[in-house]
């Protein structure tokens, strides 16, 4: 009970790619670079294993973007074509490449890298794909004609990868997908039916993560705008406690989200964020499970996984090891409190 995980990413070595960024360059090329990342992800694991982390990720560490990992195995997407676009509804800007064609895999593009994971280690592993909002949202379509078309062309792609990950041994596939705190219209006319297309069929654990964002600037800005409290979750909750999927990865530590509102998540398991990405400080023991207390107020001790309020991608990374560890204690001492 009170299994841990992380949301997905971890901050990769200086050696690897630049430090605290966002799409990253790599700074090794070659054989060199799969060398490099694979060392990586043995050293992500490690950082999590000894922390008590019981459902494990490869820290995302192959990629240099949650997005980008799963859009450059496709085709019907030109990386030549560049254009600038708001992403998050204009919260901040970023260069991407333009869909001119039918998108569709050009082969299986994360299965050498789940392999792997799965060779690493032999706790439960987590692997993560983008979902079809954030990617839509993350890239400029020139041939669709609508996100929501898009949308379900990306929804069908990830299904057959996610399909070909759990075959190979992944325990839990998440669909990560911030731009549901986004685009509220959008996940009720069309995101949670891309959300269950994109699980049909899975024989694995899956979950969905729903943030508000990385700890960057762009989005700490943002969150000073919504006010005292943040009810996003409450329009996307009773969507998704109607879908195929299984969990819900949230934001609850630090955050003005009530609580009570994971209740509208019915059965479903609760991942709840009880370590905040967006601060240099770091949590104790007692904060973790003070957090994980209150959200056993309002679901099922069985239905809660300690969990990061978002991927760690930008932080430092002996602070990010600091709040793995303090999340893996926090959860023994909740554990320890219930029996």
């Amino acid at each position: 009970m009170l299994d841990t995980t992380i949301a997905g990413s971890l901050p990769k070595p200086a050696w690897l790619a630049t430090p605290k960024a966002l799409w990253a360059p790599w700074r090794l090329e070659g054989a060199a670079l799969e060398e490099g990342r694979r060392d990586a992800v043995r050293l992500a694991l490690q950082d999590q294993e000894e922390a008590g982390i019981d459902i494990v990720t490869d820290g995302e560490q192959t990629r240099r973007h949650f997005v980008w990992g799963f859009v450059e195995g496709l085709e019907g997407v030109d990386f030549s074509k560049m254009i600038t676009i708001g992403i998050r509804a204009d919260r901040y800007k970023a260069d991407v490449p333009t869909v001119t064609a039918p998108l569709t895999r050009r082969g299986p593009i994360h299965t050498a890298e789940a392999r792997f994971l799965r060779s690493q280690t032999r706790r439960r592993v987590k692997f993560t794909l983008p979902g079809p909002m954030p990617i839509a949202a993350t890239i400029h379509d020139a041939y669709y004609g609508g996100r929501a078309r898009i949308g379900m062309a990306l929804a069908a792609l990830i299904n057959e990868e996610a399909r070909e990950l759990a075959a190979l041994g992944v325990d839990v596939i998440q669909l990560d997908e911030p731009a549901f705190n986004v685009y509220l219209d959008e996940v009720r006319e069309w995101g949670v039916e891309a959300l269950n297309l994109a699980v049909d069929g899975l024989a694995c654990k899956t979950a969905v993560h729903i943030c508000y964002g990385y700890g960057i600037k762009a989005n700490t800005d943002w969150k000073k705008t919504l006010g005292g409290e943040w009810r996003q979750y409450e329009l996307t909750f009773p969507l998704l406690a109607e879908s195929r999927i299984g969990g819900v990865s949230l934001e609850c530590a630090g955050s003005r989200v009530p609580m009570s509102l994971i209740s509208l998540l019915g059965d479903k398991d609760v991942l709840v964020g009880a370590v905040d990405v967006a601060g240099d400080r770091v949590e104790t023991p007692e904060e973790v499970a003070a957090v994980l207390r209150e959200a056993m107020k309002h679901v099922k001790p069985s239905q809660v996984l300690p969990c990061t309020n978002c991927g760690m991608v930008p932080l430092d990374r002996e602070l990010a090891r600091a709040k793995l560890r303090a999340l893996g204690a926090g959860a023994a001492l909740a554990r320890r409190g219930l029996a």
